[in-house]
C-alpha cells in the first residue's frame, strides 16, 4: 500500500515526517452501533480549526499545538465560519471554497430530510489539527469533548480529519 510520497514535501516536513514519533492505539477502541441509523443522533467532530465569529481563534503559537476545541452550533451559516488550521503542508483553498469538505453540516441535513439520520446534534465540535503533542489533547481537551458529547446523547460522532 503506497501511503504516499515523501519527495511532495519540503526538506523541512521531510525530515519531522521521517523523525515524528507515531502513535499506536491497539486494540482501537470501538464501541458498535446497536440501533438502525434512522433512529441515531449525530455530531461531527472536525479537525479543520474552524471558528465562529464571536470565538477566540485557534492560538498557533502553542508548541504541539492548541488542544482546545469550539462548539459550532447546528444552525451556523458555512460561510460565516473560519478556518484558521495552522498546518502549512496542505493547500486550504478547498476548505476555503466549500467548507462542507472539513464540516459536512450540508450533508448532514440532507440524511436528516431524507430519514437516514433520526437527529442531528445542536452542537459540533471543532479542533485543530496538526496536533504534535496529542498526549495534552487526551488528557485535557479529549475528556471534555467526549463527556459534551454523551450528555447530548450523541449516538455517532462523525470524525472529519484534516
Amino acid at each position: 500500500m503506497i501511503l504516499g510520497d515523501l519527495n511532495e514535501f519540503s526538506l523541512k516536513y521531510k525530515i519531522f515526517l521521517k523523525t515524528y514519533k507515531w502513535r499506536r492505539i491497539d486494540p482501537v477502541p470501538w464501541t458498535p452501533l446497536t440501533k438502525p441509523l434512522s433512529n441515531c443522533k449525530v455530531a461531527l467532530v472536525s479537525s479543520a480549526g474552524f471558528v465562529t465569529s464571536d470565538q477566540a481563534p485557534f492560538d498557533d503559537s502553542i508548541r504541539g499545538g492548541d488542544t482546545s476545541f469550539r462548539e459550532i452550533p447546528s444552525g451556523v451559516k458555512l460561510a460565516s465560519l473560519i478556518e484558521s488550521h495552522r498546518s502549512e503542508i496542505f493547500d486550504h483553498s478547498g476548505i476555503r471554497q466549500d467548507p462542507n469538505l472539513a464540516f459536512p453540516i450540508d450533508r448532514l441535513k440532507e440524511l436528516y430530510t431524507t430519514g437516514k439520520i433520526g437527529k442531528i446534534n445542536h452542537r459540533h465540535l471543532s479542533f485543530m489539527g496538526s496536533i504534535t503533542a496529542p498526549g495534552r489533547l487526551m488528557k485535557r481537551s479529549a475528556p471534555d469533548a467526549v463527556q459534551r458529547l454523551v450528555d447530548d446523547n450523541v449516538d455517532i460522532a462523525i470524525l472529519v480529519p484534516v
